[in-house]
């Protein structure tokens, strides 16, 4: 038997493969972080240790009606490893917000009065500190493009500096992740 001139077996099996590479969000965040399965990888994962790790986000998307993939990054590497066997009490994440990323942490009411939509961040944003990340801005960030401590969601929290954040988290034994 044929469908579309192939035979079905090879149709069966392309659907599997297709749908055994589907990405999959949770279980810390559900809305977010898609991570796709990988199935007995070579490198193991400790599922022993603490995994501390600081995101640098320095850019924005084009569109401020889309969410910051970059941001998404701190979902993805909760997700992940959590499905991975990880223990969320070992999984400690921090988000230092600079550059044209600034504007990406405001509040809705904050973010429409400026750019005429509302954050399409907003609820990720909350959903990760509602999971323990930290979300760190820029002190001259904050300054230099306009978006003072009201303007953010409130648990979002400003520093001195990107730099000053980064290095503080690394000498607390985060891992720095550039994006």
């Amino acid at each position: 038997m044929k469908y579309n001139g192939f035979p079905i077996w090879i149709c069966a099996l392309f659907s599997l493969f297709a749908l055994s590479q589907e990405k999959k969000a949770g279980p810390i965040l559900e809305n977010y972080g898609a991570v796709f399965t990988v199935e007995n990888p070579d490198y193991k994962t400790n599922v022993n240790e603490e995994f501390k790790v600081v995101f640098d986000v320095a850019t924005g998307p084009d569109s401020h009606e889309e969410i910051n993939k970059q941001i998404e990054t701190a979902a993805r590497f909760l997700n992940m490893h959590a499905q991975n066997g990880v223990p969320v009490s070992q999984l400690k994440a921090a988000l230092i917000i600079h550059g044209s990323a600034t504007t990406n942490i405001m509040t809705n009411e904050a973010h429409q009065e400026r750019f005429g939509v509302p954050n399409p961040n907003a609820e990720m944003l909350q959903n990760l500190m509602d999971n323990g990340v930290e979300i760190i801005l820029c002190g001259q960030s904050s300054n230099s493009r306009n978006v003072p401590k009201e303007t953010l969601i409130p648990g979002e929290k400003i520093a001195l500096s990107a730099m000053t954040a980064l290095i503080q988290l690394q000498n607390d034994g985060y891992r720095l992740i550039k994006l």
